[in-house]
């Protein structure tokens, strides 16, 4: 979706080594719910551009890494810094309730 950063070897270095903090959408391609997040994901991808790398991991294609991170429903959105887990939503939220927990998550980093 959206990296200005040169992708790491593997998504858990990302989440490690990222300055930035990033949002992970978790999705399947056959998810209704998951469709309908997708442009809300990609319109707060663009508002918080230099502040959050988003990424999209299809679950189906990387079972192994939805199993780490115990994924059992789609869509799921976290949010890491460092490693750490800030947020994490299962199910497909409306704009201004994302933004508001993604601001919730952020709050954590100061």
């Amino acid at each position: 979706m959206d990296s200005d950063l040169p992708l790491p070897p593997s998504f858990n270095e990302l989440i490690q080594n990222s300055p930035t903090p990033v949002l992970v959408d978790f999705f399947a391609e056959w998810c209704g719910p998951c469709k309908m997040v997708s442009p809300v994901i990609q319109k707060l991808a663009g508002e918080y551009k230099g502040r959050l790398v988003t990424v999209k991991i299809d679950t189906d294609r990387k079972p192994a890494l939805a199993g780490q991170w115990q994924i059992t429903g789609v869509p799921t959105i976290m949010l890491f810094h460092k490693g750490k887990v800030l947020m994490r939503l299962s199910g497909a939220y409306p704009y201004q309730q994302l933004k508001a927990e993604i601001e919730k998550g952020l709050k954590l980093l100061v």
